[in-house]
């Protein structure tokens, strides 16, 4: 079991990747552009096909993927694209001239207005997005299919506990095990509600979740309410004080809200001393869009923060310091795919094969979620950098209508080959990092 589950998220990235660089094809192919290869994986070609004019294969390597469409790079501003270029001197200059020639050497006669160069800035713009599109729209498919068929976990007006007092301790001190005489007894307990009630209404308003329960608490502090429960498939009508007490205040999403100094803002209001219940509630098609959006969101704050999270990544190679659960490489996912599909966090997810599947999908549509954000990144060779380069020249050629200027031409992308370099080391180096603290220092979900 733990090999199948290796296997099918090995499997699931492989097919992201693959649609992935469909997702550039399919568009380069749509606008005219020549696409001679289509490849998933990197290093010795194990497998390929040649159909029309495109080479489609499989590598060793399968931990990314390509596809080389003609005309990446424009020739050199000034130079004939028909006539050999001199090489140039400088280290960097020398790179820029080859990229610019491996760029041109595929082009044929025939070809010179199928290259990629010469799109225009929508269309460049398409086909670079393509890719990191197909990677949000697999995240949406999965994620949209287990909000509404699996649900998330809610606290709902069902109650798990009730308190049998209140008691006023000082911040982050302990409550005490047992209540005193000089405890007030909890509101809730008073009223007679009981673990498993369910709260149907209170104050005379309906209640259909912990939010709108906790909305109408906390005004009423002090005043006496009737409340509604739901017991054993009967409906008994109760009523209770709910008692002035200091609580943090909280957003509509139940987060803390904070004040300048960072530290909670606390509110005299009124508390009952019940607690609710977590369950998985599906959810309606429409709120779908919404919960993707804040996963889009949660992830972009992960991938915005890698590289000051690498320092915590080496410390945890190196030192044996803790890991961040939400950073990992594919050995890690592969490593908590095989202990989900094993059983061995069956204390976290449940024993259910269905709730095994659930975690193997969402470790597959979180990955998706990362490429598409990761990709968005405005530097080369992330797709996000070509697409910057398209909107750059986009915009040049802006001004120079609105100024009544010549056309400036086409970007050359190819200056920017310096960074590339630059960012594709420090991208090798954060891997193998990753990789190696999966190894040696692995994230353990269970404990």
């Amino acid at each position: 079991m733990y090999f199948l589950g290796v296997l099918f998220v090995a499997l699931g990235i492989s097919v992201s990747i693959a649609l992935h660089e469909y997702g550039h094809l399919f568009w380069a192919k749509k606008f005219g552009v020549k696409a001679t290869q289509y490849m998933i994986g990197f290093g010795p070609t194990i497998w390929s096909r040649t159909r029309g004019e495109t080479e489609y294969g499989l590598k060793a390597i399968p931990l990314g993927g390509y596809t080389r469409m003609i005309g990446m790079f424009p020739p050199k501003p000034g130079a004939d694209p028909s006539m050999l270029r001199g090489s140039s001197t400088g280290r960097f200059s020398q790179l820029m001239d080859q990229a610019r020639q491996d760029s041109m050497e595929q082009v044929r006669p025939g070809d010179e207005d199928r290259v990629f160069y010469k799109l225009s800035t929508p269309k460049k713009l398409v086909v670079m997005l393509g890719g990191p599109t197909m990677n949000l729209i697999i995240a949406a498919v999965l994620l949209g299919g287990i909000f509404m068929l699996n649900g998330i976990p809610e606290i709902t007006s069902r109650v798990s506990s009730v308190s049998q007092c209140v008691q006023t301790v000082p911040a982050n001190a302990k409550a005490a095990a047992a209540c005193s005489p000089s405890d007030p007894q909890a509101p809730a307990n008073v009223a007679g509600i009981r673990p498993g009630d369910r709260i149907v209404s209170m104050a005379g308003q309906p209640v259909n979740s912990w939010a709108d329960l906790r909305a109408l608490v906390r005004p009423n502090g002090g005043r006496r309410v009737p409340i509604v429960v739901e017991r054993d498939g009967r409906r008994l009508s109760l009523a209770a004080t709910p008692i002035l007490n200091s609580l943090p205040r909280v957003d509509a999403q139940g987060g803390y809200v904070l004040g300048p100094d960072g530290k909670a803002i606390v509110d005299r209001v009124g508390y009952m001393g019940f607690s609710g219940t977590a369950e998985m509630v599906k959810q309606p098609l429409a709120a779908v869009p919404a919960l993707i959006g804040q996963q889009v969101a949660a992830t972009a704050g992960v991938v915005l923060r890698i590289p000051q999270k690498m320092a915590g990544v080496a410390k945890a190679a190196f030192g044996g310091g803790a890991r961040d659960p939400n950073l990992m490489s594919v050995v890690g996912v592969g490593r908590v795919a095989g202990e989900v599909a094993d059983g061995q966090l069956s204390g976290v997810i449940g024993t259910g094969s269905s709730s095994k599947f659930v975690v193997l999908i969402s470790l597959i549509a979180s990955l998706n979620l990362a490429l598409f954000v990761f990709n968005l990144i405005p530097l080369m060779p992330l797709d996000g950098g070509h697409a910057a380069g398209a909107l750059w020249e986009g915009l040049k050629r802006q001004v120079a209508r609105l100024r009544g200027r010549p056309n400036p031409g086409y970007v050359d992308v190819a200056k920017a080959l310096p960074v590339t370099y630059v960012v594709s080391i420090v991208l090798f180096g954060m891997v193998a990092l990753l990789m190696y603290a999966d190894v040696v220092n692995p994230i353990k979900l269970g404990g």
